[in-house]
């Protein structure tokens, strides 16, 4: 991933900020957390622009928000520029982020936004390499003592050090793609060469949860919602209850304690064992594909985004959101007449 690309604009004078005007960029089919931020609009009266961005006219976010851009590809020379422009343009007071591959660009980067006045609900630069190579997860667990499935180095593989099945899943993917279940050597000799970047881990077995922490910009959590998944599709969550299970809140906030620099809501997965035993997993520093249920379920993160990019610090935690609220989720379609590539 480049995060060096270079800027044509003079660093000039902060952008005045008039109203509130959110920029989501790589939208694609988020509709249900940029209308849940929209609700918070229309519910508190908060002045402002709703807008987002996609390599792609035709992603159904463009048909919701006020106002849509196409940008070029993260990895294009001139993303950052025509980034910039579009935040002068339209007088951006913050970006969000959605998909991974953003992260350590915009982290990189933070203090060119902020010359614009535009904050970047993103965490450091450091928790952005965890997140993104497994093998830096893993490692980052092992040093501050939290509980995760063992990752098998090559030499405990080579000696045979381990026991089926296994877990090989590539160290720098997403969405659960090339993750595989691995019964025998048969297996493993196979998925080792045909999965690019692969890694072995200790497969556990259990309940697995998605947490959803919100973090201001100085670190401070407002509060932990853990989300049993039942069911995924593709890698995100497709059925999924709130659990108010006291075990994982106390596990994560140990988990957050130790992360560099985190900010906004940060995706934590973790899997408690029969015995109670909470496994960790994957860190992912943006909104997760299941957002959308803890919101409902009370935990009102786009209000809480919008505090604190005016400045205001979570002094105090809460957890009154509701224990067992159930999202099963299905498709929608956009209707639309225009012609669309």
């Amino acid at each position: 991933m480049k995060t060096t690309q270079q800027c044509q604009f003079s660093r000039g004078k902060n952008v005045m900020v008039n109203s509130l005007n959110i920029l989501f960029t790589s939208s694609g089919r988020r509709v249900s957390l940029i209308n849940k931020f929209k609700d918070v609009y229309e519910e508190y009266n908060i002045e402002g622009k709703i807008i987002t961005a996609d390599v792609k006219q035709n992603a159904p976010t463009a048909f919701i928000s006020d106002k849509h851009y196409i940008l070029p590809s993260i990895n294009h020379e001139n993303y950052l520029t025509e980034l910039l422009s579009l935040c002068i343009r339209e007088n951006i007071s913050l970006i969000i982020p959605l998909i991974d591959t953003e992260l350590p660009l915009f982290a990189f980067n933070k203090q060119i936004f902020s010359e614009y006045g535009v904050k970047l609900l993103v965490s450091g630069m450091e928790l952005n390499e965890i997140a993104g190579d497994k093998n830096k997860t893993y490692n980052f667990f092992v040093s501050n003592n939290i509980s995760t499935p063992k990752v098998y180095s090559k030499e405990e593989l080579r000696r045979n050090e381990y026991n089926f099945p296994l877990l090989l899943k590539p160290y720098d993917g997403s969405s659960s793609k090339g993750v595989t279940l691995i019964t025998n050597e048969e297996e493993l000799n196979f998925f080792k060469s045909y999965i690019p970047n692969a890694m072995v881990q200790e497969f556990i077995t259990g309940e697995e949860y998605t947490v959803d922490v919100m973090v201001d910009f100085g670190g401070n959590v407002k509060t932990i919602v853990p989300r049993l998944r039942l069911e995924t599709r593709a890698g995100e969550v497709s059925k999924g209850i709130t659990r108010k299970d006291i075990t994982i809140i106390n596990a994560v906030k140990g988990v957050v304690k130790a992360l560099p620099d985190p900010v906004g809501c940060i995706t934590i997965q973790c899997i408690k064992k029969e015995n109670g035993d909470i496994k960790f997993i994957e860190i992912n520093p943006r909104f997760g594909g299941g957002i959308p249920l803890t919101i409902e379920a009370g935990a009102n993160f786009p209000l809480w985004v919008i505090e604190m990019s005016q400045g205001k610090v979570f002094t105090d935690q809460y957890f009154g959101w509701k224990d067992n609220i159930t999202m099963l989720r299905y498709d929608e379609a956009i209707f639309t007449e225009k012609i669309l590539q």
